[in-house]
């Protein structure tokens, strides 16, 4: 069986990834700085340290095919510049030092899939013509760090068969968006972000495992995709959705775009904005999701209901 290579193996993506390809009898090797982790049959945790400059070498050469997923959380700290610099160089260094090695110890690896985002896209245009994988990069910072981050992975092109996978925004019982959306209704409150019309294009994370395996499987896919489900939803609806499955009343609490600016930052402008985002090329590659509705994808995070 192939052995597959994730870089950013241990976050919320890379845990739900790796165990989709165990069950499907992949073995799984997992660069991280923190490398003395259990190993089983299937799954082997690697030393990878881009700062130093170091990795696992003699695992490099068993490698079919890598995931790049490695970058610093964008949602976990306010946005100063250091952080900024931070974000960038997590994505764009990894994945440089990565191909580098990638060519030089790795004969057998023939695919490199690499994680972007919806980022890449600015606000919603007059018209709401959803975005597509032709659009120009928006001009803002994550914006820019999206065009940097693929321009560092196009690189691969060189060598390796190569898919940039653009992010949305992902739902998962264990990771996302959800618990932060979900977590106050425990205390009968249904937060509403800014108007709470703006467009969320989601994915639930099963779909998105699903989508990276389909892009290491089918070898014609090539180039830029997004990870969306094809039925975008307002964030009120979002929410509505999430308090009708949960069952019982929730308070509508309205959180005022300038609240959410003086508590968020410049990362307000992400929480606020409209981004339509097309799945159609997705589709058009093969990939069917399991979870193309928002009502279907929420019930299975709470599998009571």
């Amino acid at each position: 069986m192939l052995t597959i290579g994730i870089t950013g193996g241990t976050g919320f993506v890379g845990q739900h990834l790796t165990a989709l390809l165990v069950a499907k009898g992949y073995n799984v090797v997992i660069f991280t700085r923190s490398a003395a982790r259990k190993t089983d049959k299937q799954v082997t945790y690697a030393h990878w340290d881009v700062d130093r400059k170091t990795c696992d070498i003699n695992l490099l050469k068993e490698l079919d095919a890598v995931v790049n997923l490695a970058g610093a959380a964008i949602a976990d700290k306010r946005l100063t510049d250091a952080r900024k610099k931070e974000i960038i160089d997590s994505r764009v260094n990894s994945t440089a030092f990565l191909l580098e090695k990638l060519k030089e110890y790795s004969p057998n690896c023939k695919t490199f899939v690499a994680a972007s985002a919806t980022g890449f896209y600015g606000p919603d245009r007059d018209g709401l013509v959803p975005f597509t994988e032709t659009a120009e990069p928006y001009n803002d910072f994550l914006g820019e760090t999206c065009r940097l981050w693929e321009d560092a992975t196009q690189k691969a092109k060189e060598r390796f068969r190569t898919v940039i996978i653009r992010i949305g925004i992902v739902l998962g019982k264990d990771g996302g968006a959800y618990p932060k959306l979900s977590g106050p209704m425990a205390f009968g409150i249904m937060p509403v972000l800014g108007s709470g019309r703006q467009v969320v294009s989601w994915i639930a994370i099963d779909d998105l495992a699903r989508l990276f395996l389909h892009a290491i499987e089918h070898k014609g896919m090539a180039g830029i995709y997004n990870a969306v489900a094809p039925a975008p939803v307002t964030h009120l609806r979002l929410m509505r959705t999430i308090v009708k499955v949960k069952g019982g009343f929730r308070i509508p609490a309205p959180a005022p775009a300038f609240m959410l600016r003086m508590l968020l930052g410049e990362m307000a402008n992400e929480v606020l904005k409209s981004c339509t985002v097309s799945a159609q090329k997705t589709i058009e590659s093969g990939f069917a999701f399991d979870y193309p509705e928002i009502a279907g994808a929420i019930k299975t995070l709470n599998p009571s209901r």
